[in-house]
Protein backbone atom coordinates (compact mmCIF):
# COMPACT_ATOMS: atom_id res chain seq x y z
CA UNK A 1 0.00 0.00 0.00
CA UNK A 2 1.33 3.43 -0.97
CA UNK A 3 0.09 6.74 0.37
CA UNK A 4 0.24 10.44 -0.28
CA UNK A 5 2.01 11.90 2.72
CA UNK A 6 0.28 15.12 3.74
CA UNK A 7 2.80 16.97 5.88
CA UNK A 8 2.56 20.04 8.07
CA UNK A 9 3.03 21.43 11.54
CA UNK A 10 -0.16 20.17 13.16
CA UNK A 11 0.35 22.45 16.14
CA UNK A 12 -0.05 25.66 14.10
CA UNK A 13 -1.51 24.52 10.74
CA UNK A 14 -3.89 21.80 11.93
CA UNK A 15 -7.06 22.96 10.19
CA UNK A 16 -5.29 23.42 6.86
CA UNK A 17 -3.54 20.05 7.17
CA UNK A 18 -6.81 18.25 7.86
CA UNK A 19 -8.63 20.02 5.02
CA UNK A 20 -5.88 19.22 2.50
CA UNK A 21 -5.77 15.56 3.52
CA UNK A 22 -9.55 15.27 3.31
CA UNK A 23 -9.59 16.79 -0.19
CA UNK A 24 -7.00 14.27 -1.44
CA UNK A 25 -8.83 11.38 0.21
CA UNK A 26 -12.08 12.59 -1.37
CA UNK A 27 -10.33 12.31 -4.76
CA UNK A 28 -9.86 8.60 -4.08
CA UNK A 29 -6.22 8.56 -2.98
CA UNK A 30 -5.00 7.02 0.29
CA UNK A 31 -3.34 9.54 2.60
CA UNK A 32 -1.28 9.67 5.77
CA UNK A 33 -1.26 12.85 7.86
CA UNK A 34 2.27 13.56 9.08
CA UNK A 35 3.02 16.03 11.86
CA UNK A 36 6.36 17.83 11.83
CA UNK A 37 5.46 20.37 14.51
CA UNK A 38 7.31 20.72 17.77
CA UNK A 39 4.29 21.26 20.03
CA UNK A 40 1.06 19.34 20.74
CA UNK A 41 -1.06 18.85 17.57
CA UNK A 42 -4.45 20.50 17.22
CA UNK A 43 -5.86 17.73 14.95
CA UNK A 44 -5.55 13.97 14.67
CA UNK A 45 -2.57 12.72 12.66
CA UNK A 46 -1.42 9.32 11.42
CA UNK A 47 2.29 9.81 12.03
CA UNK A 48 3.10 11.83 15.11
CA UNK A 49 5.86 14.38 15.40
CA UNK A 50 7.60 12.15 17.92
CA UNK A 51 7.78 9.33 15.38
CA UNK A 52 9.49 11.69 12.96
CA UNK A 53 11.72 13.29 15.59
CA UNK A 54 13.21 9.96 16.71
CA UNK A 55 14.97 9.75 13.34
CA UNK A 56 17.28 12.56 14.43
CA UNK A 57 20.82 11.22 15.03
CA UNK A 58 20.60 12.38 18.66
CA UNK A 59 17.08 11.11 19.26
CA UNK A 60 13.68 12.76 19.63
CA UNK A 61 14.81 14.87 22.58
CA UNK A 62 17.17 16.78 20.28
CA UNK A 63 14.08 18.00 18.42
CA UNK A 64 11.19 18.17 20.88
CA UNK A 65 13.02 19.29 24.02
CA UNK A 66 14.67 22.34 22.46
CA UNK A 67 13.47 25.76 23.63
CA UNK A 68 14.94 27.80 20.78
CA UNK A 69 12.51 27.70 17.84
CA UNK A 70 15.17 28.08 15.18
CA UNK A 71 17.18 25.22 16.60
CA UNK A 72 14.04 23.06 16.87
CA UNK A 73 13.10 23.72 13.24
CA UNK A 74 16.60 22.86 12.08
CA UNK A 75 16.62 19.67 14.13
CA UNK A 76 13.18 18.62 12.85
CA UNK A 77 14.38 19.21 9.27
CA UNK A 78 17.25 16.82 9.91
CA UNK A 79 14.89 14.25 11.41
CA UNK A 80 12.32 14.56 8.61
CA UNK A 81 15.01 14.23 5.98
CA UNK A 82 16.14 10.92 7.47
CA UNK A 83 12.53 9.82 8.01
CA UNK A 84 11.64 10.43 4.34
CA UNK A 85 14.72 8.68 3.04
CA UNK A 86 13.78 5.53 4.94
CA UNK A 87 10.18 5.18 3.73
CA UNK A 88 9.13 2.87 0.90
CA UNK A 89 5.37 3.53 0.88
CA UNK A 90 5.30 7.10 -0.43
CA UNK A 91 3.25 7.61 -3.60
CA UNK A 92 3.59 11.38 -3.35
CA UNK A 93 4.25 14.08 -0.77
CA UNK A 94 2.45 17.38 -0.30
CA UNK A 95 3.26 19.91 2.38
CA UNK A 96 1.92 23.18 3.75
CA UNK A 97 3.96 25.71 5.64
CA UNK A 98 5.34 29.10 6.35
CA UNK A 99 9.04 29.70 6.82
CA UNK A 100 9.71 26.97 9.35
CA UNK A 101 7.40 24.38 7.87
CA UNK A 102 8.71 24.94 4.35
CA UNK A 103 12.27 24.45 5.55
CA UNK A 104 11.38 21.22 7.38
CA UNK A 105 9.18 19.64 4.72
CA UNK A 106 11.32 20.40 1.68
CA UNK A 107 14.32 18.87 3.47
CA UNK A 108 12.41 15.60 3.41
CA UNK A 109 11.14 16.08 -0.13
CA UNK A 110 14.68 16.51 -1.42
CA UNK A 111 15.44 12.97 -0.27
CA UNK A 112 12.76 11.50 -2.52
CA UNK A 113 13.50 10.22 -6.04
CA UNK A 114 12.97 12.28 -9.17
CA UNK A 115 9.54 11.80 -10.64
CA UNK A 116 7.77 11.03 -7.37
CA UNK A 117 5.17 13.86 -7.03
CA UNK A 118 6.13 16.61 -4.57
CA UNK A 119 4.12 19.78 -3.97
CA UNK A 120 4.97 22.39 -1.34
CA UNK A 121 2.20 24.92 -0.70
CA UNK A 122 4.11 27.73 0.92
CA UNK A 123 3.94 31.37 1.91
CA UNK A 124 7.46 31.64 0.49
CA UNK A 125 6.74 30.20 -2.95
CA UNK A 126 6.72 33.56 -4.76
CA UNK A 127 10.25 34.46 -3.65
CA UNK A 128 13.67 32.86 -4.02
CA UNK A 129 12.90 29.16 -3.65
CA UNK A 130 16.39 27.87 -4.50
CA UNK A 131 17.24 26.96 -0.88
CA UNK A 132 14.11 24.80 -0.71
CA UNK A 133 14.06 23.21 -4.16
CA UNK A 134 17.84 22.93 -4.66
CA UNK A 135 18.38 20.22 -7.33
CA UNK A 136 15.09 18.41 -6.70
CA UNK A 137 11.82 18.48 -8.69
CA UNK A 138 9.67 19.99 -5.94
CA UNK A 139 6.71 22.03 -7.20
CA UNK A 140 6.41 25.22 -5.13
CA UNK A 141 2.83 26.54 -5.00
CA UNK A 142 2.12 29.97 -3.48
CA UNK A 143 -0.41 29.88 -0.67
CA UNK A 144 -1.33 33.54 -1.45
CA UNK A 145 -2.81 34.15 1.99
CA UNK A 146 -1.03 33.12 5.16
CA UNK A 147 -1.88 29.91 6.99
CA UNK A 148 -3.87 31.29 9.89
CA UNK A 149 -7.11 29.37 9.65
CA UNK A 150 -9.17 28.42 6.62
CA UNK A 151 -10.84 31.05 4.47
CA UNK A 152 -12.45 31.26 1.04
CA UNK A 153 -9.12 31.77 -0.73
CA UNK A 154 -7.07 29.22 1.20
CA UNK A 155 -9.73 26.54 0.64
CA UNK A 156 -9.51 27.17 -3.11
CA UNK A 157 -5.70 27.03 -3.16
CA UNK A 158 -5.58 23.87 -1.06
CA UNK A 159 -8.32 22.25 -3.16
CA UNK A 160 -6.30 22.90 -6.32
CA UNK A 161 -3.15 21.54 -4.71
CA UNK A 162 -5.03 18.42 -3.60
CA UNK A 163 -6.44 17.82 -7.09
CA UNK A 164 -2.99 18.32 -8.63
CA UNK A 165 -1.45 15.77 -6.28
CA UNK A 166 -4.27 13.28 -6.77
CA UNK A 167 -3.99 13.60 -10.53
CA UNK A 168 -0.24 12.98 -10.52
CA UNK A 169 -0.55 9.95 -8.28
CA UNK A 170 -3.44 8.42 -10.20
CA UNK A 171 -1.68 8.75 -13.56
CA UNK A 172 2.02 8.02 -13.00
CA UNK A 173 4.44 8.42 -15.88
CA UNK A 174 5.46 5.20 -17.60
CA UNK A 175 8.76 5.10 -19.51
CA UNK A 176 8.41 3.33 -22.83
CA UNK A 177 11.47 3.95 -25.04
CA UNK A 178 13.91 1.70 -23.16
CA UNK A 179 16.99 3.60 -24.37
CA UNK A 180 19.87 4.06 -21.90
CA UNK A 181 20.08 7.63 -20.60
CA UNK A 182 23.14 9.86 -20.93
CA UNK A 183 23.82 13.35 -19.61
CA UNK A 184 25.09 16.34 -21.57
CA UNK A 185 25.94 19.84 -20.35
CA UNK A 186 25.05 22.90 -22.40
CA UNK A 187 25.05 26.70 -22.23
CA UNK A 188 23.59 29.13 -24.75
CA UNK A 189 27.07 29.67 -26.21
CA UNK A 190 27.61 25.93 -26.77
CA UNK A 191 24.10 25.08 -27.93
CA UNK A 192 24.95 24.49 -31.59
CA UNK A 193 27.72 22.05 -30.77
CA UNK A 194 25.82 20.13 -28.11
CA UNK A 195 22.62 19.82 -30.13
CA UNK A 196 24.65 18.56 -33.08
CA UNK A 197 26.26 15.98 -30.79
CA UNK A 198 22.80 14.87 -29.67
CA UNK A 199 21.77 14.40 -33.30
CA UNK A 200 24.54 11.80 -33.64
CA UNK A 201 23.46 9.92 -30.51
CA UNK A 202 19.71 10.28 -30.07
CA UNK A 203 18.83 7.08 -31.93
CA UNK A 204 20.83 5.05 -29.41
CA UNK A 205 20.48 7.04 -26.19
CA UNK A 206 17.93 9.01 -24.19
CA UNK A 207 19.78 12.35 -24.12
CA UNK A 208 19.26 14.47 -20.98
CA UNK A 209 20.64 18.00 -21.36
CA UNK A 210 21.58 19.98 -18.24
CA UNK A 211 21.94 23.75 -18.27
CA UNK A 212 25.41 24.51 -16.92
CA UNK A 213 24.25 26.93 -14.24
CA UNK A 214 25.77 25.29 -11.18
CA UNK A 215 22.55 23.48 -10.37
CA UNK A 216 22.67 21.70 -13.74
CA UNK A 217 26.06 20.13 -13.15
CA UNK A 218 25.13 19.07 -9.63
CA UNK A 219 21.89 17.50 -10.85
CA UNK A 220 23.67 15.57 -13.58
CA UNK A 221 26.25 14.23 -11.14
CA UNK A 222 23.53 13.20 -8.68
CA UNK A 223 21.97 11.14 -11.46
CA UNK A 224 25.40 9.65 -12.12
CA UNK A 225 25.64 8.65 -8.46
CA UNK A 226 22.10 7.26 -8.61
CA UNK A 227 23.14 5.11 -11.61
CA UNK A 228 20.45 6.73 -13.76
CA UNK A 229 22.96 7.84 -16.41
CA UNK A 230 24.94 5.33 -18.48
CA UNK A 231 27.44 7.97 -19.55
CA UNK A 232 28.22 11.67 -19.69
CA UNK A 233 29.22 14.16 -22.39
CA UNK A 234 30.29 17.08 -20.22
CA UNK A 235 30.88 19.47 -23.11
CA UNK A 236 30.22 22.63 -21.06
CA UNK A 237 32.30 22.79 -17.88
CA UNK A 238 31.85 26.54 -17.39
CA UNK A 239 30.52 26.22 -13.82
CA UNK A 240 34.13 25.82 -12.68
CA UNK A 241 34.87 29.39 -13.83
CA UNK A 242 32.23 30.86 -11.54
CA UNK A 243 33.38 28.73 -8.62
CA UNK A 244 37.05 29.75 -8.90
CA UNK A 245 36.67 33.37 -10.03
CA UNK A 246 33.54 34.38 -8.09
CA UNK A 247 30.58 34.27 -10.48
CA UNK A 248 26.94 33.66 -9.65
CA UNK A 249 26.46 30.21 -11.25
CA UNK A 250 29.19 28.19 -9.57
CA UNK A 251 29.96 24.53 -9.34
CA UNK A 252 30.77 23.14 -5.92
CA UNK A 253 34.21 21.74 -5.04
CA UNK A 254 32.69 18.27 -5.55
CA UNK A 255 32.34 18.80 -9.32
CA UNK A 256 33.58 15.69 -11.22
CA UNK A 257 33.68 13.61 -8.04
CA UNK A 258 30.68 11.50 -9.10
CA UNK A 259 32.54 10.66 -12.32
CA UNK A 260 35.50 9.50 -10.26
CA UNK A 261 33.34 7.52 -7.80
CA UNK A 262 31.36 5.64 -10.39
CA UNK A 263 33.77 5.25 -13.31
CA UNK A 264 30.94 6.15 -15.70
CA UNK A 265 32.07 6.62 -19.33
CA UNK A 266 32.91 10.30 -19.70
CA UNK A 267 33.70 12.67 -22.55
CA UNK A 268 34.45 16.23 -21.49
CA UNK A 269 35.43 19.51 -23.06
CA UNK A 270 36.20 23.14 -22.27
CA UNK A 271 32.82 24.62 -23.19
CA UNK A 272 32.36 28.24 -22.04
CA UNK A 273 35.51 28.27 -19.91
CA UNK A 274 36.04 31.73 -21.39
CA UNK A 275 33.41 33.37 -19.19
CA UNK A 276 32.24 34.17 -15.66
CA UNK A 277 28.57 34.98 -15.02
CA UNK A 278 27.15 37.94 -13.11
CA UNK A 279 23.67 39.43 -12.98
CA UNK A 280 22.93 43.00 -14.13
CA UNK A 281 26.00 45.23 -14.73
CA UNK A 282 25.63 47.02 -11.40
CA UNK A 283 26.01 43.70 -9.55
CA UNK A 284 29.53 43.05 -10.88
CA UNK A 285 32.01 43.39 -7.98
CA UNK A 286 34.09 46.58 -8.11
CA UNK A 287 37.28 44.53 -8.15
CA UNK A 288 36.53 43.49 -11.73
CA UNK A 289 36.36 47.05 -13.08
CA UNK A 290 38.13 47.41 -16.40
CA UNK A 291 37.67 43.79 -17.47
CA UNK A 292 36.18 42.68 -20.78
CA UNK A 293 32.40 42.23 -20.47
CA UNK A 294 29.58 41.09 -22.71
CA UNK A 295 26.00 42.03 -21.86
CA UNK A 296 24.01 38.90 -22.67
CA UNK A 297 20.80 40.65 -21.63
CA UNK A 298 19.70 43.24 -19.08
CA UNK A 299 20.03 40.71 -16.23
CA UNK A 300 23.08 38.69 -17.29
CA UNK A 301 26.60 40.05 -17.65
CA UNK A 302 29.48 37.86 -18.84
CA UNK A 303 33.15 38.54 -18.04
CA UNK A 304 36.02 37.14 -20.10
CA UNK A 305 38.38 34.94 -18.10
CA UNK A 306 41.96 36.20 -18.08
CA UNK A 307 45.02 34.12 -18.92
CA UNK A 308 45.88 33.78 -15.23
CA UNK A 309 42.34 32.68 -14.38
CA UNK A 310 42.41 30.22 -17.27
CA UNK A 311 45.58 28.65 -15.89
CA UNK A 312 43.89 28.22 -12.52
CA UNK A 313 40.75 26.76 -14.12
CA UNK A 314 42.71 24.39 -16.35
CA UNK A 315 44.85 23.15 -13.48
CA UNK A 316 41.81 22.52 -11.26
CA UNK A 317 39.94 20.57 -13.93
CA UNK A 318 43.04 18.61 -14.97
CA UNK A 319 43.65 17.45 -11.42
CA UNK A 320 40.02 16.48 -10.92
CA UNK A 321 39.95 14.45 -14.13
CA UNK A 322 43.15 12.67 -13.13
CA UNK A 323 41.24 11.09 -10.25
CA UNK A 324 38.81 9.43 -12.67
CA UNK A 325 39.68 5.82 -13.46
CA UNK A 326 36.76 4.98 -15.73
CA UNK A 327 36.95 5.41 -19.51
CA UNK A 328 37.55 9.12 -20.09
CA UNK A 329 38.29 11.40 -23.04
CA UNK A 330 38.73 15.16 -22.81
CA UNK A 331 38.60 17.08 -26.09
CA UNK A 332 40.23 20.51 -26.43
CA UNK A 333 38.70 22.74 -29.17
CA UNK A 334 41.74 24.79 -30.21
CA UNK A 335 39.74 27.34 -32.24
CA UNK A 336 37.49 28.48 -29.41
CA UNK A 337 35.39 27.31 -26.49
CA UNK A 338 32.17 29.29 -26.98
CA UNK A 339 30.16 31.26 -29.51
CA UNK A 340 31.87 34.42 -28.20
CA UNK A 341 35.36 32.92 -28.34
CA UNK A 342 35.78 32.96 -32.09
CA UNK A 343 37.73 35.19 -34.45
CA UNK A 344 36.19 38.69 -34.29
CA UNK A 345 34.04 37.52 -31.38
CA UNK A 346 33.65 39.47 -28.15
CA UNK A 347 35.76 37.02 -26.12
CA UNK A 348 38.30 35.92 -28.74
CA UNK A 349 41.61 35.61 -26.87
CA UNK A 350 44.03 32.97 -28.20
CA UNK A 351 46.54 33.72 -25.43
CA UNK A 352 44.03 33.03 -22.65
CA UNK A 353 42.80 29.92 -24.46
CA UNK A 354 46.32 28.56 -24.78
CA UNK A 355 46.94 29.22 -21.08
CA UNK A 356 43.82 27.16 -20.35
CA UNK A 357 44.74 24.32 -22.66
CA UNK A 358 48.35 24.08 -21.53
CA UNK A 359 47.36 24.11 -17.85
CA UNK A 360 44.84 21.34 -18.49
CA UNK A 361 47.45 19.21 -20.20
CA UNK A 362 50.07 19.85 -17.53
CA UNK A 363 47.75 18.90 -14.65
CA UNK A 364 46.15 15.96 -16.42
CA UNK A 365 47.66 12.52 -15.82
CA UNK A 366 46.97 10.28 -18.83
CA UNK A 367 46.52 6.54 -18.52
CA UNK A 368 45.46 3.64 -20.69
CA UNK A 369 41.84 4.54 -19.89
CA UNK A 370 42.15 8.31 -19.68
CA UNK A 371 43.21 10.58 -22.54
CA UNK A 372 43.19 14.24 -23.50
CA UNK A 373 43.18 15.28 -27.14
CA UNK A 374 43.51 18.57 -29.03
CA UNK A 375 41.32 19.17 -32.07
CA UNK A 376 41.90 22.04 -34.58
CA UNK A 377 38.20 22.91 -34.36
CA UNK A 378 35.78 25.32 -32.68
CA UNK A 379 33.51 23.82 -30.04
CA UNK A 380 30.43 24.59 -32.15
CA UNK A 381 31.84 23.14 -35.39
CA UNK A 382 29.86 20.18 -36.74
CA UNK A 383 33.14 18.26 -36.97
CA UNK A 384 33.70 18.76 -33.23
CA UNK A 385 30.21 17.39 -32.49
CA UNK A 386 31.00 14.36 -34.61
CA UNK A 387 34.31 13.87 -32.80
CA UNK A 388 32.63 14.11 -29.37
CA UNK A 389 29.98 11.56 -30.36
CA UNK A 390 32.58 9.22 -31.81
CA UNK A 391 34.73 9.51 -28.68
CA UNK A 392 31.75 8.61 -26.53
CA UNK A 393 30.78 5.65 -28.68
CA UNK A 394 34.35 4.37 -28.47
CA UNK A 395 34.24 4.11 -24.66
CA UNK A 396 30.62 3.28 -23.85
Amino acid sequence: MRYVYVVGTADTKGAELAYLADRIAHAGVAVLRVDVGTRAPSVDVDIAAGDVARHHPDGAQAVLEVDDRGAAVSAMATAFSRFSAGRNDIAGMIGIGGGGGTSIITAGMRELPYGLPKIMVSTLASGDVAPYVDISDIIMMPSVSDFAGLNRLSRMILHNAAEAMAGMVRAPHVQTDGLPSIGLTMFGVTTHGVTATIDHLKDRFDCMVFHATGVGGRTMEKLVDDRVLAGVLDITTTEVCDMLVGGVLPATPERFDAIARTGVPYVGSAGALDMVNFWAPETVPAGFAGRRFYHHNSNVTLMRTSADECRQIGTWIGRKLSACNGPLRFLIPEKGVSALDIEDGAFFDPEADEALFSALESAFEPSANRRIERLPLHINDPAFARAAADAFLSII
